[in-house]
């Protein structure tokens, strides 16, 4: 099956190394600066946004189960609809409903700090790279990180897959293709936004450097779904709404692949001025045939909340997680810009004062990190650029 030539009748274009993608793309977006103070206070609400965004889809992580119909019968049950808070408990629990093992620590009146997720994990990771390594990143120093630092329990689907491989001896491109199915999976996703922290306003130069961690694991529109989030949250740093962020990430995937396809629909449905519900509807019918935890589906997904946020944080944050689908690692993206795009003073304290400005970690020596620590961190890079 890995060697097999695609059916006939294929016409997506989607190369796997940079520069064929390189190749495939228009004229990008010019680099735009922001003043020091505005970039500190916008880097500190990213990080914020998208642990808190990741804290809110956590209970209902398990697309099987929790599909946005679901979702949405159990928050109007719990007089929560439309969800604008953590996911309230219910006590007794509804037959039919069941909330992930996490509720305990990330249901309404339960958050104290933020509870362990790969996609917190995963931005930790990538600061720690970028201090280590700078602007010579590349796969196998993001290998070498993950073998050393994280447990291979922690890590899953594509990640797992593809740190077995290394295990096993394999480089190079096998550790992305050998026995991995899910190498075009959300997985790369979830990793793109510290890339975009550090390049706020340069959504190319984000993209560029994500690549290097995304193609360890991915392929494909694996790879393109980090370097769309990576673009999609340094737009946010100098774009006027999430829409326009929106807009000029999608300048970084290549035009003829099923990503880009996909994205492109969520504007056309912008333009034709239908409502978010019917929005949805319409990318459920046409990716729902997509794995929950597809890279397709959920970057669609995570596009129409932002669409649709008006720029409110908790309007899309609470739109992408009753989605459904990835709901934590969705939370996570959209908290994220739309975190960058309010800043910090206007982040509802609903959602983030329960953080406490700390973070538990699966990584070796990183647990219990504190948030506005990490927002310095990443502030200095962004200032004094990669080494």
């Amino acid at each position: 099956m890995a060697s097999a030539e695609r059916l006939p009748g294929w016409t997506y274009v989607e190369p796997d190394t940079l520069e064929d993608i390189a190749a495939t793309l228009g004229a990008q977006t010019p680099a735009r600066s922001l003043p020091e103070a505005t970039l500190r206070d916008k880097i500190n609400a990213a990080w914020l946004g998208r642990i808190a965004g990741c804290n809110v889809g956590k209970p209902v992580e398990w697309g099987s189960h929790w599909t946005a119909e679901h979702i949405r019968e159990y928050l109007i049950l719990a007089d929560a609809y439309p969800l604008r808070d953590y996911v309230p408990m219910l006590d007794p629990m509804p037959e039919g409903f069941t909330l992930t093992a996490c509720w305990p620590e990330t249901t309404r009146g339960n958050v104290k700090g933020s509870a362990r997720d790969d996609d917190i994990d995963y931005p930790i990771l990538a600061l720690h790279l970028l201090e280590t390594h700078g602007t010579a990143l590349r796969p196998e120093h993001v290998g070498a990180a993950w073998t050393r630092l994280f447990p291979i329990e922690q890590v899953f689907t594509a990640e797992r897959a593809a740190y077995v491989n290394m295990i096993e001896g394999f480089t190079g491109s096998d550790v992305a293709r050998r026995r991995n199915p899910y190498r075009e999976w959300i997985g790369a996703q979830i990793r793109g936004d510290v890339f975009g922290y550090v390049h706020a306003g340069s959504p190319w130069e984000a993209a560029k450097l994500s690549f290097q961690d995304a193609s360890l694991s991915h392929v494909g529109n694996g790879i393109y779904g980090e370097m769309w989030a990576a673009a999609l949250v340094a737009a946010a740093f100098t774009a006027s709404s999430a829409t326009e962020a929106v807009e000029q990430s999608i300048a970084v995937v290549p035009p003829q692949s099923r990503l880009a396809e996909a994205l492109r629909h969520t504007l056309e449905l912008k333009a034709s001025g239908i409502t978010w519900d019917a929005a949805l509807a319409e990318i459920e019918a046409a990716y729902g045939h997509y794995s929950w935890v597809h890279t397709i589906n959920n970057a669609a997904a995570v596009a129409v909340a932002l669409l649709w946020s008006d720029d409110d944080f908790l309007t899309g944050v609470g739109r992408v997680v009753m989605s459904g689908w990835d709901t934590d690692s969705n939370g996570a993206t959209v908290g994220s810009v739309l975190g960058v795009i309010a800043g910090t003073r206007n982040l509802p304290d609903n959602l983030i004062a329960p953080l406490e400005n700390r973070t538990r970690s699966a990584l070796f020596g990183f647990d219990n990190s504190v948030i506005s620590d990490l927002a310095d961190r990443t502030t200095f890079l962004a200032l004094n650029g990669l080494t």
